[in-house]
């Protein structure tokens, strides 16, 4: 296989692999920060256990789920370890933090603006969670953004959970470690420009959306 098809593969896995888990966070992540932005001492102390959370290393996360997914855990019947399901799974409970505490903030300053502002015009309570959803999009669209860039550029989850086993499991970040590892300094250079392109192009997403957030 050249270079070029190695890394486009690679590439494609690695987008739908982080892809996949960070679609999937988002569909726990977000009703759960609009849950936390509701008023509540509890709430606010949930969103800063939550807030502490987003630091976690990828190496300690890693090893507490290869311990759950392995043989011996108690999910390894399930036979998930070395797999690409693996890796969706972890990079998902990766991000949750991220996603759930940056939205969090985006719909606590929008529900303080929009959501009060129309119950007291008469709104129901549907209502105005709508128009609070949709003041919020962009925030809410930055933070799943942010969430899929995390994802993409961990190694620890997908290197313990994944094997990075070639044509299966093997990543961007995992064929980088591996090729500085072996001495093939011209795919790892490729590799990593594919990664820090794709950084960018989310870091230009971001800033985007957060024009079109503001006034």
């Amino acid at each position: 296989m050249s270079v070029a098809s190695e890394v486009a593969e690679i590439t494609l896995r690695s987008l739908a692999v982080s892809g996949t888990a960070t679609l999937l966070a988002s569909t726990w992540s977000i009703p759960l920060a609009y849950l936390l932005a509701r008023p509540g001492r509890l709430r606010s102390t949930a969103a800063s256990i939550i807030e502490a959370l987003v630091g976690i290393p990828t190496v300690l996360l890693g090893l507490a789920l290869y311990m759950v997914f392995s043989r011996s855990g108690p999910l390894g019947f399930l036979q998930l370890l070395y797999t690409v399901k693996a890796i969706v799974i972890g990079q998902s409970i990766l991000v949750t933090p991220l996603i759930t505490a940056t939205a969090y903030r985006v719909l606590r300053s929008a529900r303080e603006s929009y959501e009060e502002m129309a119950l007291a015009l008469g709104a129901g309570g549907l209502q105005a969670m709508a128009i609070t959803l949709r003041e919020a999009l962009p925030g809410i669209a930055s933070s799943v953004i942010m969430g899929f860039s995390r994802a993409i550029g961990e190694l620890g989850v997908a290197l313990m959970l994944g094997g990075n086993i070639r044509g299966a499991t093997r990543v961007l970040t995992t064929a980088i470690a591996l090729s500085v590892s072996m001495g093939e300094y011209e795919l790892a250079l490729s590799l990593g420009g594919v990664l820090v392109a794709i950084a960018v192009l989310v870091a230009v997403a971001v800033r985007l959306l957060g024009r079109v957030q503001g006034p």
